[in-house]
């Protein structure tokens, strides 16, 4: 099973100007090593059977007749290939000569795609040779000895995806043809192209590649020409690249003598996802002026083993090197912006936050200073309160003291074990029974203190809970579920930590510094279940619900795309390989659904908080789901998954 991944390749074949069957020779040599490990659709560069450099020699009969046999030899020799193979010629049409696309299957021509957009500037002439699509009114083309379709407005149907093509100064053009492509199916678009080097070019190409593939929702593969032009007045380096949605997910090297295939899968179905879910989308289709595309059935092939080459992060929500501090950076202003507006349009008087020496209470009370020192109020009006109950340790209670100390925030400290075990007795529940209401009671204590704390005070509740916490429904129903403001709710646990650490590393204060990295270094745990013998914190979160790695990983791909669990576990296996085995996965899974549907009604009620990244499961924005929908279908493919 593919999962929705269609393989995919750029090929950079070794070419000599003007030698048609020696360039064929090439093209065929990679079309096979391609089919044999199972790549579906592979795309050579523009006028590769020729070679882009012919010049004033694409105006010899010679060279055209040799181009035309030269391809009637390629298709015969891969007639039994399974792969759709896309390569670059000059085709003779009614008295012009266009630049074309030319689409082969399996000893058949599928369809031509004349090139839109000649250039016609400095070092490229093409006008001089080749005339625009625009100015063609055939729909047809006779080529070896066949009519078959021609136009820029083919798309190419296959069991797995739907195609386009575009060639090479086409997605430079100010409205590209691969945008009305996209709009009338096109999930896949093809460029064959001739790209000569010069300084800045490179990097913008890939810009330039990486949004017209956002812009459209699509896979976009490149593939340009390289060693074996003629290097007169250009150098053509050779670029393979693939990308996904405006992600790169691969790439050759430049300027190499050899022959390269650059290979990848693309996610046809996350881009579905992705269209279904962007209403612009739908609405710009509706407003598309194209002509009307005309649509090439592929005939069924053989399904070869599918082999994933791609690599998927295992912490999805956290991004690697500088691109980490600037993503950190972004979400404390985010949440410091929704936090001082909330406090300017109530004219609250102070912020009240439970600080349990935890890395989410630790985040809140961070944004709660950074917020007061931007609206220029003393941070002594920042209540911060610590309430230590049967399971708080010294390791937590210390860092919450310290940390508040260092911050100048007003500390109050209201122990919570009289009054909880007060409402055991009025409750007639034995304290020695540590069970949900046990725990749960202490909760709903600490929020009771906080509300009427922020009465007293003309004050608001900030919030603790993050997005991993409430997607799991890991929180006190009308305990450290509610607040005043959530300045967590679209955080997920992992990146949590990297944020406070961001911030201990940014503009604090020595002694604070050291306590927040303390506080990164401690278990994460609710602290409702009395230490253990040496006051060690005895109920470790991930010990009961699960890895937050693991669930965070679900939670993205589940939320974001709609990926089937059976899609979720085979990624999960896979970029977690060597540090969870399958029947952990596939356990955590199965609790991951389960928790996630059961406990939506704790969802349908959050307080307001900021979103501040792809996901959030706010009931106003992102995530509306009925409370009582069933996670059968959901439950029963994990239960089929094979470990």
């Amino acid at each position: 099973m593919n999962y929705g991944f269609v393989k995919v390749a750029a090929a950079i074949p070794l070419v000599k100007v003007a030698d048609c069957r020696y360039n064929v020779e090439q093209i065929k040599m990679q079309m096979m090593e391609a089919n044999e490990i199972g790549v579906k659709i592979i795309a050579f560069p523009e006028l590769c059977i020729t070679a882009y450099t012919c010049g004033d020699l694409f105006a010899q009969q010679v060279l055209l007749d040799e181009a035309e046999l030269a391809l009637m030899q390629l298709i015969n020799d891969t007639r039994q290939l399974n792969i759709i193979s896309i390569v670059g010629m000059p085709i003779v049409n009614n008295g012009t000569l266009l630049n074309a696309a030319v689409v082969i299957h399996q000893g058949k021509i599928l369809g031509v795609v004349p090139k839109t957009y000649l250039p016609n500037y400095k070092e490229f002439y093409e006008q001089r040779w080749f005339t625009s699509s625009i100015e063609v009114s055939e729909t047809t083309v006779r080529l070896c000895s066949e009519v078959v379709p021609m136009g820029t407005n083919l798309l190419f149907e296959t069991p797995e995806t739907t195609f386009g093509i575009e060639i090479c100064e086409d997605v430079w053009a100010v409205t590209p043809p691969s945008s009305a492509l996209s709009l009338q199916g096109a999930e896949i678009i093809f460029n064959l192209s001739a790209t000569d080097e010069c300084i800045g070019k490179h990097h913008y190409l890939r810009t330039l590649l990486s949004q017209q593939s956002a812009r459209c929702m699509a896979g976009y593969v490149y593939s340009s020409c390289g060693f074996g032009e003629s290097t007169t007045d250009l150098v053509f380096a050779g670029n393979g690249l693939i990308y996904e949605n405006g992600s790169e997910l691969a790439h050759n090297d430049r300027f190499s003598f050899e022959a390269q295939l650059v290979i990848s899968e693309i996610d046809v179905e996350r881009l579905r996802a992705e269209r279904r879910q962007n209403t612009t989308f739908a609405v710009n289709k509706g407003n598309n002026p194209a002509k009307a595309a005309v649509r090439i059935a592929t005939k069924p092939v053989y399904d070869a083993p599918f082999t994933l080459t791609r690599s998927f992060d295992m912490h999805p929500f956290v991004p690697k090197g500088r691109a980490l501090d600037e993503r950190c950076e972004e979400i404390f202003s985010i949440q410091v912006s929704g936090l001082a507006q909330r406090l300017v349009h109530t004219h609250a008087q102070t912020a009240v936050v439970g600080i349990s020496g935890g890395l989410d209470s630790t985040l809140a009370l961070l944004v709660c200073v950074k917020t007061f020192d931007k609206l220029n109020i003393p941070r002594e009006r920042i209540v911060g309160i610590t309430m230590p109950g049967f399971g708080t340790t010294d390791r937590t209670y210390n860092n919450a003291i310290d940390l508040m100390k260092s911050l100048g925030v007003t500390i109050r400290e209201i122990s919570i074990k009289d009054a909880v075990i007060q409402h055991f007795k009025d409750i007639d529940h034995d304290i020695n029974v540590h069970d949900v209401t046990y725990e749960n009671s202490q909760a709903r204590e600490r929020t009771q203190l906080l509300m009427d704390i922020a009465n007293q005070t003309n004050g608001l509740v900030i919030g603790t809970g993050d997005l991993s916490e409430l997607a799991l429904g890991w929180a006190t129903y009308n305990g450290d579920h509610m607040s005043m403001y959530a300045v967590n709710s679209s955080i997920p646990k992992t990146l949590v930590k990297h944020l406070v650490n961001w911030v201990a590393e940014n503009g604090m204060d020595e002694k604070s510094r050291l306590t927040l990295l303390d506080i990164v270094d401690t278990p994460i745990s609710p602290e409702l279940i009395p230490a253990n013998e040496n006051g060690e914190i005895k109920q470790k979160t991930e010990d009961l619900v699960g890895p937050y790695e693991l669930h965070d990983f679900f939670l993205y791909y589940f939320m974001r795309f709609g990926f089937r669990p059976a899609k979720i576990f085979m990624l999960a296996a896979r970029s977690f390989e060597g540090v969870y085995d399958g029947e952990t996965i596939k356990k955590w899974l199965y609790i991951f659904i389960r928790r996630f549907f059961n406990q939506q009604f704790k969802r349908s009620c959050l307080p307001d908080g900021p979103k501040v990244g792809t996901i959030s499961i706010s009931p106003r924005g992102d995530w509306r789901m009925p409370s009582d929908a069933t996670s059968t279908a959901w439950l029963q493919e994990v239960d089929t998954i094979e470990c």
